[in-house]
């Protein structure tokens, strides 16, 4: 009988700790994604989009966060490039804007893999190179912003997404130094 109670009182134990060091945890990423999201316009955005991607909640500093927003607009830049490709050759009468569109999502992707290089050392340049993405995405916008077909109105709703993202990417390399 003595052992059952010395099992559950280890049990219990080990089950608060768990439940205190995941509260702090979240505590934690809960803070550091303030600290990002106070540098960006849109905070509801940025702080719903932070608090339900896994790599930002489960980070434990500002560096790693930062590193974990700019993969995330790493990747979402490489989904709507690849769904540009798909939509120019559903559309030959935009091949030609889409295909810049395409190389524009390109940039993005390689400015925020620049960046993301950069942010250890050169927390400003890396603040740099996320801005001029906003050229890309002015590009795009220009490109296939007044037609009314619905792949062209789909890069343009990815297009604004894709800028609130990078709105998030250039807090987060702000509240790193940037």
């Amino acid at each position: 009988m003595a052992s059952s109670s010395y099992c559950f009182v280890f049990v219990s134990v080990a089950l608060l700790l768990q439940l205190i060091l995941g509260s702090a945890s979240a505590l934690t990423s809960t803070k550091l994604i303030d600290d990002i999201c106070q540098h960006v316009n849109n905070k509801t955005f940025c702080v719903e989009t932070l608090s339900a991607y896994p790599p930002a909640v489960s980070a434990t500093g500002k560096f790693q966060l930062a590193k974990a927003v700019l993969r995330l607009g790493k990747s979402y830049a490489l989904k709507s490039a690849s769904f540009i490709e798909k939509a120019s050759k559903d559309r030959p009468n935009m091949k030609k804007q889409f295909k810049a569109c395409q190389d524009a999502y390109v940039n993005v992707v390689m400015s925020l893999k620049i960046a993301a290089s950069e942010l250890k050392e050169s927390p400003e340049s890396a603040n740099y190179d996320v801005m001029v993405c906003t050229d890309s995405t002015t590009i795009v916008k220009d490109l296939v912003g007044k037609n009314r077909d619905v792949a062209a109105k789909k890069v343009m709703t990815m297009t604004l997404k894709m800028e609130n993202l990078l709105a998030i990417a250039v807090g987060a390399t702000v509240a790193v130094g940037g």
